[in-house]
């Protein structure tokens, strides 16, 4: 590791898990697997517990701003280990001569969305910089959930099994291309809106019909291919996935081609991942797709025995390659 930090580091990648291991891991005392949420027991019941930090550039994208990001990621991380998000705690640095109707827009887009979402802003704290010391304005937000006993084990993958089938709930890197094309002012012939959206009741609806969900994570920096590589360490499997069925939106694709990304490699802000038991896939994927925010939901690829832990992209060009753990970053300040 470097003597100095780089925005590498904040890519969500190899080099952001290294720093993270190297840094923090040993010295808090962390439990693995790391995870979205903390899973904390006390008498009586078990609280998911996560923590996030927001400074994407610039604060209004379509689709959204930095405050319905900030609810919208803190929901989803606790829905994605199982929990039923409850409260949420927002703290705000503000830098000196920020314009106070931006940052009434941005307050009224989290109350939005946290009354969407069914959760309480409930704490908070507000602090103002010297011009030049913060880039307009950084959030930070924290939230608790309540987890049921039964769902304890779906951060952790531990029930995984080779032929769980893996499921997303639509097009991929839209956030990613929705953030870029407002950060440089760039003009597409087809609008394309970041996905950014609270999954709290997606994710409860199939949680409550299907009784083999084994894993599930929101995809944000690093995009499915981070999570893929995740999920295939955390479990010591394999992940076997078709490129053809991935979804992802025809302007993202064309601006992918265009710009040299990998649309697998990119952020999303209203995207999981879910893993789920071999015979029950349809069922599930038929509950995501009666909800808006599932209609485009897919089937991608399934687990398979390989203790070499590799990601396999069977390419639509009919070839395959390995999926890497990225280790730079695509896009800095996504999220």
């Amino acid at each position: 590791m470097n003597d100095f930090i780089s925005l590498n580091q904040g890519s969500g990648g190899k080099l952001t898990h290294q720093l993270i291991e190297k840094v923090f891991v040993n010295r808090f005392g962390m439990a693995e697997p790391l995870t979205d949420s903390a899973i904390l027991k006390t008498e009586g019941f078990i609280l998911a517990f996560t923590t996030d930090s927001y400074v994407v550039d610039p604060l209004f994208f379509p689709g959204g701003n930095i405050g319905k990001l900030a609810i919208c990621g803190t929901v989803n991380d606790l829905a994605v280990a199982g929990a039923d998000p409850g409260f949420i705690a927002a703290s705000f640095i503000i830098e000196e001569g920020f314009p106070v109707n931006d940052l009434v827009l941005i307050a009224e887009s989290m109350a939005e969305e946290a009354l969407k979402a069914g959760v309480k802003i409930v704490t908070g704290d507000t602090k103002v910089v010297e011009k030049g010391k913060c880039d307009k304005l950084f959030i930070t937000t924290s939230g608790t959930g309540i987890l049921k006993p039964d769902m304890e084990h779906i951060s952790t993958g531990k029930w995984i099994k080779p032929g769980d089938k893996l499921i997303v709930n639509g097009p991929v890197g839209n956030h990613a291309i929705a953030v870029l094309g407002a950060r440089n002012n760039l003009s597409f012939s087809t609008p394309v809106t970041s996905d950014c959206a609270s999954l709290n009741y997606l994710i409860k609806s199939v949680l409550q019909n299907c009784k083999s969900v084994r894993f599930m994570r929101d995809i944000t920096r690093g995009g499915l291919a981070t999570i893929l590589n995740e999920l295939a360490v955390m479990t010591g499997s394999g992940i076997i996935i078709n490129e053809a069925v991935v979804p992802v939106d025809d302007p993202v694709k064309g601006l992918c081609e265009m710009l040299g990304f990998d649309p697998l490699y990119l952020a999303n802000e209203g995207k999981v991942l879910m893993v789920v038991g071999d015979g029950e896939e349809t069922r599930a994927l038929d509950i995501l797709r009666e909800d808006p925010l599932g209609k485009y939901s897919e089937i991608i690829g399934e687990i398979i025995p390989d203790k070499r832990n590799l990601v396999i992209l069977n390419t639509s060009a009919g070839g395959k390659r390995i999926l890497d753990l990225p280790s730079g970053l695509q896009l800095p300040r996504i999220c």
